[in-house]
């Protein structure tokens, strides 16, 4: 296994090219014991999974990174003018990684592990069906009036005043410049901002189309939420993972005491300090 794999490039079913990073389990296991597709959070570049995916990796398990079109390495240039949203990321980008990890570990299951935004657009992947299971990582709806109370000032600020401002004058989102998320395309913050104005979210805004999709989802499904999280409520966690109706849920709640830390927060189950309290113990069990 490499510890640092070399970046490569898969291309999506319109023809974007997305950067991407393929974790090969070591010599002590010649096949795969399954293959992993680790699906961001909004603004968050591929290279936070690294010690994660390198985790999988020394267990046995094939895993792919990748930063959605607009995002990180798969950026190209401005992003003014640049046509996304987050149907885009969830059907075509997230169907390219899993096609590209499927073809060069094929006939092992595969799962999903989708962090916060990772975890609301399971529903759009078009080929949900495949998933052996889907764990969410501090997946909520987003809803801001269900956010911590500690965020609701802020959210408020963002979605009905500083989004409806700086979208039309920069032509998409300068999150870097505002230190506020990371830079997004126009389309995804604008979807964004109206489903998190939404008490339904997604499926308040988008309809009965989308809620059909939420309901079509069979994969089981393990949600991983923390107490201490800074952005999602347990109302927010229920919440988004009440649209699965028809898929096996296990929720688990877990406290920073649970598992000897001072806190986890809404980032923290990725950091290497957590390979043995949190994911060798509550995820490691759920890929096997």
């Amino acid at each position: 296994m490499s510890k640092h794999p070399k970046p490569e490039t898969i291309h999506a079913a319109d023809g974007h090219a997305l950067a991407a990073r393929f974790y090969s389990p070591g010599e002590s296991y010649p096949t795969a014991r399954g293959a992993v597709l680790i699906v961001p959070a909004m603004g968050v570049s591929q290279e936070y999974y690294a010690d994660f995916a390198n985790w999988l990796a020394l267990h046995g398990y094939a895993a792919i990174t990748f930063d959605y079109r607009g995002m990180g390495h798969s950026r190209r240039g401005s992003l003014r003018g640049f046509e996304a949203d987050i149907f885009d990321w969830a059907k075509l980008d997230c169907a390219a990684a899993a096609d590209a990890l499927t073809q060069r570990f094929p006939d092992v299951p595969l799962y999903w592990v989708g962090h916060s935004l990772g975890g609301q657009i399971l529903a759009f992947f078009p080929q949900h069906a495949r998933l052996a299971k889907a764990i969410t990582v501090g997946s909520g709806s987003g809803y801001w009036l269900q956010n911590t109370w500690s965020l609701r000032i802020y959210v408020w600020w963002l979605w009905y005043f500083v989004v409806p401002v700086v979208l039309p004058l920069f032509g998409y989102f300068p999150g870097r410049r505002l230190k506020k998320v990371g830079d997004l395309p126009r389309g995804v913050m604008a979807q964004w901002q109206r489903w998190c104005r939404h008490p339904q979210y997604s499926v308040g805004v988008e309809g009965e189309p989308v809620r059909e999709q939420y309901a079509a989802v069979t994969t089981p499904i393990v949600s991983l939420s923390f107490t201490d999280d800074e952005f999602m409520s347990a109302q927010n966690t229920e919440s988004l993972h009440g649209f699965y109706t028809n898929a096996r849920r296990t929720m688990k709640r877990i406290a920073p005491n649970d598992v000897g830390a001072k806190g986890i927060g809404h980032f923290g189950f990725f950091r290497h300090r957590f390979a043995e309290s949190l994911w060798a113990k509550h995820l490691l069990p759920e890929l096997n």
